[in-house]
């Protein structure tokens, strides 16, 4: 695949282009060079650890350990791009997955979001205009509060992002405001829509940003909860460089260990591994080693079959949700059923604000939902919401059956009410 040439000086901020390597972390690599004599690095003296050996056990009976090299290595600091082992067994997963330009690099973070919130500060120069899905994904909308940026609203529908919508945006976009350089997408199992875009949606908006010279932010942590075929990650699409994307082991590992990575152009993943290195250093070695035993005793298929099985639970809750939902909340509220993640969006008939509702009354009733005005980036100017979003990925069938029950019940009670 031919890769066209990008700009990217044009996407970093001006404090990004002025980076420079740690003085220290950049001796790393030099200190596993046959012969070198260091007396760089600050690093504790090894032998002084604690740990001789860490074994995993697995549900299924198995006992993995964790390779003795592989420990030494992780119990002290190492790259901040991950570990080299993981680092690239996670490169050729992606090749395989998602055929990416042949000029692509991997980082390790601490959880995906840890990787997503350092692109946007490598890419974000004071008076940028950020496009956002909305509602989008609270956890990076906070961020963006606190960031020199504006968020501007990106129209979604059953499908996710309107192709249509966002090309009129772009081309009607105001000549005396800076045009937006990058948008921000979970394209799969949207959180908090639980809505997929299709491949013929993505396939349109990469023509868009083609078009408008856009990076795209693919934020993916639900690829491989999709209930049915996987729709090709904007990744497999990519033919300039302009994908950045973001995956997870928190859904199908443990969320506990906190190990995500990002895939894309050197030259932009090497400026977000110089925000790593002022930050927090590196990723937990230790976790990419606990990662790294279990995925490379599977190996590939291994893998793939374990997040099969994965989707599979979660198909199963959601179809379960989904039933209790129509027998509760039928007449009462509408949603789209997913096809893939762990949420559902609802949107409450007779209800002109969920907020209050929700936060106060359903918390009486024993029911925990979130308000659905949480998921857009400019609250005032939505208004009152009638959407809510619930999860299903932790609930027994016999509490979604009891929790709608409440669910609904509260709607008819505040109903009555309204109309008296």
């Amino acid at each position: 695949m031919t890769v066209s040439t990008m700009d990217y000086q044009h996407y970093l901020s001006e404090s990004s282009k002025a980076r420079k390597p740690s003085a220290i972390r950049r001796l790393i690599p030099l200190t596993k060079l046959p012969g070198m004599i260091s007396f760089g690095a600050g690093a504790p003296n090894g032998d002084l650890f604690p740990f001789e050996g860490i074994s995993i056990s697995l549900k299924n009976g198995q006992s993995l350990q964790i390779d003795s090299q592989i420990l030494n290595d992780s119990l002290t600091y190492g790259p901040s791009d991950g570990i080299p082992p993981l680092n690239s067994w996670l490169k050729e997963l992606q090749r395989l997955q998602h055929s990416p330009p042949k000029d692509f690099v991997v980082s390790i973070g601490t959880g995906s979001q840890d990787l997503v919130t350092k692109a946007l500060q490598v890419l974000i120069s004071p008076g940028d205009n950020v496009l956002f899905e909305s509602p989008g994904y609270v956890g990076i909308i906070a961020f963006l509060r606190h960031q020199p940026c504006n968020l501007v609203d990106v129209e979604l529908d059953s499908h996710g992002v309107v192709p249509a919508k966002l090309r009129e945006q772009l081309q009607n976009w105001p000549t005396d405001k800076r045009k937006p350089k990058m948008i921000y997408t979970v394209p799969v199992g949207g959180n908090p829509t639980g809505v997929s875009q299709t491949l013929e949606r993505k396939k349109e908006i990469y023509e868009i940003a083609r078009e408008h010279n856009l990076l795209i932010l693919e934020d993916d942590p639900y690829y491989y909860l999709q209930f049915g075929d996987k729709i090709p990650s904007y990744l497999s699409m990519d033919v300039d460089g302009r994908v950045l994307r973001f995956d997870s082991m928190s859904k199908i590992l443990s969320s506990g260990l906190r190990v995500g990575w990002a895939t894309g152009p050197a030259e932009l993943i090497n400026v977000m591994n110089l925000v790593t290195q002022t930050a927090n250093l590196q990723p937990s070695s230790v976790a990419q080693a606990i990662t790294y035993t279990l995925v490379e005793s599977w190996g590939y298929t291994g893998f793939l079959e374990h997040t099969l099985k994965v989707a599979a639970f979660y198909k199963g809750r959601c179809e379960a949700f989904c039933h209790y939902g129509r027998k509760h909340l039928t007449g009462l509220a509408d949603w789209v059923e997913p096809d893939s993640g762990m949420f559902v969006w609802f949107y409450l008939k007779g209800i002109e604000d969920s907020f209050d509702l929700i936060l106060t009354k359903a918390v009486e009733k024993k029911v925990l939902l979130v308000p659905g005005i949480e998921f857009y980036c400019h609250p005032k100017e939505t208004g009152p919401c009638q959407f809510v979003r619930a999860s299903f990925s932790n609930v027994s069938e016999q509490d979604m059956d009891l929790g709608l029950e409440r669910l609904a019940s509260l709607l008819r009670e505040h109903i009555a009410e309204s109309n008296k």
